[in-house]
């Protein structure tokens, strides 16, 4: 119950809803009831056993002695076919205004439905958005997008559809219970009897449902999870021929769903008509009692009210029935608001001290003191220490696993360090705004991170109100305003999927051309120039070289072309720092740079000897 009211609380202001809801469902539940109250004077009236007039009822409720009060008085006045009118007219007033109730009442909880949906998805993936990196490497992504998509729209059908019954449902089966005592309270006694046996084999039926229902919306997640690897590795997938694997992995997770949802659906298929059962043989066995009273003549049970009764007692089931199906579905609507709930509890690991400062630039110089980082127990980084002055541009070079791509994501505060500080202009990082601190900063990775948009959006990211020629001068800096103005539709072309209408070079001029719109003093560029071929590495590094201008840079790199013009070279082998100084410095000291460079120049005579 805990889960099912913290979903509830994504309803609110729900007195807005609530309110309007139980008013219009109560007054619906009264017109509809009086539809089968009015049975009994139409049936008497039909079969001209109207006697004479009764004493006027003193209080309305006991609802069949006003009907048959009114009903004689009409009858004995104006005769068996205004009567019959009378009546006709009362039942269909009262259909009209129960439906019309019902109408409002649905459509209340609809906009409450749709309300708890908005705020759920909303709370949902705004604390995705705002969680480190480092959660989204140890999850499957999906998983996190099944959370967000299916099990958000479970909870939605099933938490606040169940809200729905909890009032209606109850209430409505309160007024046709005080209806049949009011008819015939030994008939009803009787009947009682019956409802705690019908409860029993119910509960027994949906016992495990929410077990079922925990392992499909899992299973569910896994089956995301590979179709979207599926659909990103879509050419690796094929150059390897392991498209019968791949489609295998994902036919035995779908298999698996489908057993569970079976299952689930057997259980859940069974309990209606188990208690339908159970209604009939309950109607039975009131008619056969109820009618041995009436034609043994034992108590004031007429021939019209027992079948009223009857009508009202076949009606009881409904409700029931509805409660019952309801706490079916409950299970598999907690069971996804667990895991939704667990998503909006998931912390961020990296937030902003209380504390925290906002700075508005980068004057002199960002440093790295006695910094050591580690994945678990293994040792990424160990006692960095490093000093970025403003204005300089600072290669890393290493060994892949060095640690170089760890010292970037640290200046972000994508990660934290285990110790030591990293300070900018003086100030540690971790007393800085996240915000403020990303603004000094513009990034290129290996991997051209585009959108499926248009090119202007692409380079305006995260900035609709960019004016165009503030993006067109950031796309000339990265050489892109020719091959732009090539496409189709210039500046509103569509990219496509990941960029996959441009070339490889294309695109990363794209994300310099984004990186430079910001403006901001310290660039930080990933390997952006490892996967591309000669020609396109040529104009990508003019665009690179355009950005580090009169910035402070950071560069990742294994090409001698990106990094021999560094002002500063920092060797980094497993995790520590070995050798830093200028592109010369470095060679005449005969290191590990050397080797690296010798290796990269054997590299490059083999493939021209070739």
């Amino acid at each position: 119950m805990k889960t099912y009211f913290r979903l509830l609380a994504f309803a609110r202001p729900i007195n807005k809803f609530a309110i309007p809801y139980l008013l219009c469902t109560l007054l619906s539940i009264i017109f509809s009831t009086l539809n089968l109250a009015l049975l009994a004077p139409l049936l008497a009236t039909i079969f001209s056993n109207v006697t004479k007039v009764p004493p006027e009822p003193k209080s309305w409720v006991d609802i069949f002695a006003v009907f048959n009060y009114y009903t004689a008085v009409v009858f004995n006045k104006y005769g068996a076919v205004q009567t019959l009118r009378f009546v006709c007219g009362c039942i269909v007033a009262s259909v009209l205004l129960g439906n019309l109730f019902r109408y409002f009442a649905d459509k209340t909880m609809e906009s409450l439905r749709i309300h708890t949906l908005l705020n759920l998805r909303r709370s949902v993936f705004n604390n995705v958005m705002n969680l480190h990196l480092g959660y989204f490497s140890n999850e499957r992504k999906g998983d996190i997008i099944s959370k967000i998509a299916s099990d958000v729209q479970t909870v939605q059908y099933t938490v606040t559809g169940t809200l729905q019954v909890i009032f209606k449902e109850p209430v409505t089966l309160l007024f046709y219970l005080v209806m049949l005592f009011i008819i015939s309270y030994k008939l009803t006694l009787a009947s009682m009897l019956v409802i705690p046996v019908a409860g029993f084999i119910i509960s027994k039926i949906v016992k495990k449902l929410k077990e079922h229902a925990v392992e499909s919306h899992r299973t569910y997640g896994i089956m995301i999870s590979y179709l979207d690897e599926a659909l990103h590795g879509i050419r690796i997938i094929k150059a390897f021929n392991a498209v019968k694997y791949t489609t295998d992995r994902f036919n035995d997770e779908n298999v698996r769903y489908s057993k569970i949802v079976r299952a689930m659906a057997r259980r859940q298929q069974l309990a209606p008509p188990v208690s339908e059962t159970l209604g009939v043989m309950m109607v039975a066995g009131i008619v056969l009692y109820g009618g041995t009273l009436v034609l043994s003549n034992q108590g004031d049970l007429s021939a019209a009210a027992f079948i009223a009764y009857i009508a009202l007692f076949s009606q009881v089931m409904r409700p029931a029935k509805a409660i019952s199906t309801s706490f079916s579905n409950i299970h598999s609507g907690v069971a996804a608001g667990e895991r939704v709930l667990e998503l909006i509890d998931e912390k961020p690991a990296i937030v902003d001290a209380p504390d925290a400062v906002t700075i508005k630039g980068f004057e002199k110089e960002i440093e790295f003191r006695n910094v050591s980082f580690a994945y678990g127990e293994k040792a990424i980084l160990k006692n960095i220490n490093l000093v970025i002055p403003k204005g300089k541009t600072v290669a890393l070079v290493g060994p892949s696993g060095g640690g170089k791509s760890t010292m970037m994501d640290l200046i972000p505060r994508f990660i934290q360090p285990q110790s030591g500080e990293i300070l900018i202009d003086g100030v540690n990082l971790q007393k800085v705004t996240m915000e403020s601190l990303r603004d000094q900063m513009g990034m290129v990775n290996q991997e051209s991170i585009l959108f499926n948009d248009s090119i202007y959006n692409n380079i305006a990211f995260g900035r609709p109100d960019t004016p165009p020629e503030a993006v067109e001068a950031a796309a000339r800096i990265a050489n892109a305003h020719e091959f732009i103005m090539g496409t189709t539709d210039g500046y509103q072309t569509n990219i496509g999927d990941k960029g996959s209408r441009l070339s490889g070079g294309q695109r990363q001029r794209l994300c310099i051309a984004r990186a430079v719109l910001n403006n901001p003093p310290l660039m930080l560029l990933d390997e952006a120039t490892s996967a591309l071929d000669t020609e396109s590495e040529k104009m990508v590094q003019d665009a690179l070289n355009n950005l580090m201008k009169h910035r402070t840079s950071l560069v990742i790199a294994h090409r001698l072309s990106t990094i021999q013009n560094a002002d500063l070279i920092v060797v980094l082998e497993n995790g520590e720092i070995v050798e830093q100084g200028s592109h010369f410095e470095l060679l005449a000291g005969n290191g590990l740079y050397r080797k690296l460079i010798d290796m990269q120049t054997f590299t490059k005579e083999e493939v021209s000897e070739q």
